[in-house]
């Protein structure tokens, strides 16, 4: 009979895959990119206004950092298309620190853009 071998190491992927560094690896810091900014943003507000953001609809960078239209549940009502939205504009410098927030626009959650 033939000796037993010793079972084939199992390959766990790459380093990034499962959040392992092997010797020597720089360690990946997340760039400060759209999906950061989101985030920042949307964090930011609802610290400062005390409701949680619905949804950015709007995302764009400049030369100080970001700014962002978030879109947030101002008065929840039945049926809910008739719930009052608001739009509040954010402004992030380029660490993520909110520095500017205006309420641009408020309409109703069933409103549709009309623009010709």
């Amino acid at each position: 009979m033939a000796a037993a071998e010793e079972p084939a190491k199992r390959r766990t992927g790459s380093s990034r895959a499962t959040g392992r560094r092997e010797a020597g690896e720089r360690r990946h810091r997340p760039s400060k990119g759209p999906a950061w900014a989101m985030r920042t943003a949307s964090e930011q507000l609802a610290e400062l206004i005390g409701r949680s953001p619905d949804s950015i609809s709007s995302l764009k960078p400049t030369n100080d950092g970001w700014e962002a239209d978030v879109e947030v549940l101002e008065l929840e009502r039945v049926p809910d298309t008739t719930s009052v939205m608001a739009t509040y504009r954010v402004s992030l410098d380029k660490e993520g620190d909110l520095v500017a927030y205006e309420r641009t626009r408020r309409y109703t959650r069933g409103q549709i853009d009309r623009r010709g």
